[in-house]
């Protein structure tokens, strides 16, 4: 089973680049960020005309998240437990059926920025929101994974100059710590455990401004956690790189995992 992660930065905007994005690869499944559209706005049928079971958990202009599935979904819940009155739709779970069933949280991590300010305050939060549901996750003993654009810079070898993030919300103290105390849990790093000794990258967003692609300023914020259940399925891992190279692309990449499931 090949699980996927894309930051579409707009479905309608990158239709062309996701549709040709899939047909090139064997994922069996892939979480949406950004998708920048209400329910009924995604382009639903498109996809499943393409053999794609289709979840979404949408919002008008921003923020968004989809599942795209070849195989069979239970059990699909929309948004992060814990505050009833968040309305920013960036979290959805459901279980995926293959020769096991794996459950899967994708998500979309608040921005933060600027830092300090309330949008942090909202980051901070929500993490630790997060840090409770996968405590919950890890207890269900179940493979699990945990994956989407965390915008979190983990370490400085995640990012091309980490110099230039010192002020960033992506990469504070602050949001670091919080971050490792939801890897401490347990999780596995999917992507940094395929090179672990790796001095620089691998890189998963470049930004459209300042030739960030061309020069190779990139960061690492895309990140695939799994639970010990998920982390023995695990086969092989990687980064998509040359998505970014398309036509009309994503300033991030497709991060995946593929597991003996």
């Amino acid at each position: 089973m090949k699980i996927a992660s894309f930051n579409i930065n707009g479905v309608k905007a990158r239709v062309q680049a996701l549709t040709d994005w899939l047909a090139s690869t064997d994922a069996d499944l892939v979480v949406l960020q950004e998708i920048k559209s209400v329910d009924e706005g995604f382009p639903r049928e498109h996809f499943q005309d393409l053999g794609w079971q289709v979840e979404t958990h949408g919002q008008k202009g921003f923020n968004g998240v989809a599942i795209l599935s070849r195989l069979p979904l239970e059990d699909v819940t929309r948004g992060l437990p814990g505050d009833d009155a968040d309305e920013q739709a960036r979290y959805i779970e459901a279980t995926v059926v293959g020769t096991r069933a794996v459950r899967i949280a994708g998500l979309y991590l608040p921005n933060g920025n600027p830092a300090p300010g309330p949008k942090y305050d909202y980051k901070l939060a929500w993490m630790e929101r997060l840090r409770l549901r996968a405590a919950e996750l890890l207890a269900s003993e179940m493979p699990v994974v945990m994956l989407g654009d965390y915008n979190i810079i983990p370490e400085p070898r995640d990012a091309a100059h980490p110099d230039r993030w010192t002020e960033d919300a992506l990469f504070l103290p602050q949001s670091r710590a919080a971050f490792r105390a939801i890897v401490n849990q347990g999780w596995t790093d999917a992507v940094r455990i395929r090179d672990p000794w790796a001095t620089r990258g691998p890189f998963t967003f470049w930004d459209y401004q300042g030739s960030a692609w061309e020069r190779d300023n990139g960061i690492r914020i895309d990140h695939l956690l799994l639970s010990p259940q998920a982390a023995d399925l695990m086969i092989e891992t990687g980064v998509d790189r040359d998505a970014r190279a398309g036509e009309k692309p994503s300033d991030h990449v497709p991060v995946w995992v593929r597991l003996a499931a």
